[in-house]
Order: C-alpha cells, then sequence, then structure tokens
C-alpha cells in the first residue's frame, strides 16, 4: 500500500488510486466547524451546527467503507493469493507530516474487511517483514537507500528502473510465495482467482 496518490501498487502493475475522502471533505468539515464554534454554546443554533459537522463526518465515513468493500470484493474475486506488508499503522501515524494521509486512507480498516472476507472466501492471505521491501531491487536484490522522496526505483547493479511501490510489491508477493513454499502451503492458492 502506498498512501500518496496511489492507494495501493500490485505486483501486476495494478493500482488503486487514492480517494482522500477526508482531504474532499476538509474544506466543508472546516466551514461547517467555523460556524459552530461562533454560536453560542448550549444554543439551539449550536446543536443544529453540530449535527452538520456530524454529518459530514458521517459522509467521509460511508464513502470510505464503500470504498473498502469495493475495493476488497474486487481483490478476492480476482487473486487466489494476495500478499501484504504487516505494517504497524499506528507507528505511522507518528510521523506529523503523514499523519493525516495515512489515517485518511484507512489502512487498518481496509486490511481488517480483506482478512475477513478472505477467510470466509477461502483465500490466502500473507503477511511479510515490510523491513527494505521497497530498497531491494526486485530483479537483482541489491539493496540500495532511498529517501521516501524518490518514487522511482533505479538500481546501479542491474539498471532495472521501476515505480518505487511497484518494486515493493513484487519484492513483498516474492517474500510471501517463499514463506508459503516454507510451510508447505504454496498449493493453497485457489483456482478460481489464479492470479497473485
Amino acid at each position: 500500500m502506498s498512501g500518496g496518490s496511489t492507494f495501493a501498487y500490485l505486483s501486476d502493475g495494478t493500482t488503486i488510486a487514492n480517494p482522500r475522502f477526508f482531504r474532499q471533505e476538509e474544506h466543508n468539515l472546516a466551514k461547517a466547524q467555523r460556524k459552530r464554534d461562533t454560536a453560542p454554546k448550549q444554543s439551539k443554533a449550536r446543536r443544529k451546527l453540530n449535527k452538520r459537522v456530524a454529518r459530514v463526518h458521517e459522509r467521509i465515513r460511508h464513502r470510505r467503507q464503500n470504498f473498502i468493500q469495493q475495493e476488497t470484493r474486487k481483490l478476492l474475486k480476482q487473486y487466489g493469493l494476495i500478499a501484504l506488508e504487516a505494517l504497524i499503522v499506528r507507528n505511522l501515524l507518528k510521523n506529523p507530516k503523514l499523519a493525516k494521509s495515512i489515517a485518511d486512507v484507512a489502512w487498518s480498516s481496509f486490511v481488517h474487511t480483506l482478512l475477513t472476507k478472505a477467510e470466509e472466501a477461502e483465500r490466502t492471505i500473507v503477511r511479510v517483514n515490510p523491513a527494505y521491501t521497497s530498497q531491494t531491487c526486485s530483479a537483482c536484490g541489491q539493496r540500495q537507500e532511498m529517501p521516501l522522496s524518490v518514487r522511482i526505483y533505479e538500481c546501479a547493479n542491474c539498471c532495472l528502473v521501476m515505480n518505487r511501490d511497484h518494486n515493493s510489491s513484487v519484492n513483498i508477493l516474492d517474500a510471501a510465495l517463499h514463506e508459503l513454499q516454507a510451510c508447505g502451503r504454496a498449493g493453497r492458492v485457489i483456482p478460481e482467482a489464479p492470479g497473485s
């Protein structure tokens, strides 16, 4: 998962756009909150404006949940194996520059829904260690340090050039396949959803 303009980058090069529901509603929310804050406390007008603020939050929540339901359904319909990073989202939220954007994509809710639906659909999900997945070349295994601002992976060893998140997603899938093989579970990929 990415968190910028892309919500997720799949190993086959497919991307899921980041809908940024909170960002879309941020202006409306700030406007409603400013109006509410000018109204006298305990007044009828303030109670009415509180409801308006609550409606904006509710609209964001509903749109986000609808997105999560639709995208998890698509993934489970198309793929028999899904590999993803075992991210600890609460640690990512400690970064003040990224916290709002990370909270807006609702990764935790997405992963929870995906895991629940995958169990019902008998799909295989593997969560892998996220360490160095974006710094390791998916073609030759060479590792190089990269600041987060650099979005294109250019391997100094084998000259691979690809999107950083795409490179990372290939590494995540590869790690998941190795883990499955080590556990003797590679045969669990569902024939009706042959992709990964």
